[in-house]
């Protein structure tokens, strides 16, 4: 599913319009992304929670020539499903 297929979907179930369902949703993603570049957490109990993890620097190979290259630190988002959402995908 695309993220028109997703705002469809939104419409379709709330009785939204197609216009509120694209600005509740970019507004979703923008707000998470904020609350993520903050440092913070964002929790949705039953789905799952956002966070940001940091990743050491390292070292690292050239896979053409095999030089050493130093990769350097670097915080990425991450996502953990919450109970519900895993056991709506296992049924």
């Amino acid at each position: 599913m695309n993220k028109s297929e997703l705002i469809e979907q939104i419409a379709k179930r709330s009785g939204l319009p197609l216009v509120g369902s694209r600005k509740a949703l970019d507004a979703l993603l923008e707000t998470v992304g904020e609350a993520l570049a903050a440092g913070d957490r964002v929790q949705l109990v039953g789905f799952g929670t956002f966070k940001v993890t940091e990743r050491s620097a390292r070292e690292g190979r050239n896979p053409q020539t095999g030089a050493v290259i130093n990769i350097p630190a670097t915080k990425t988002p991450s996502f953990s499903a919450g109970a519900e959402l895993k056991k709506t995908v296992n049924q």
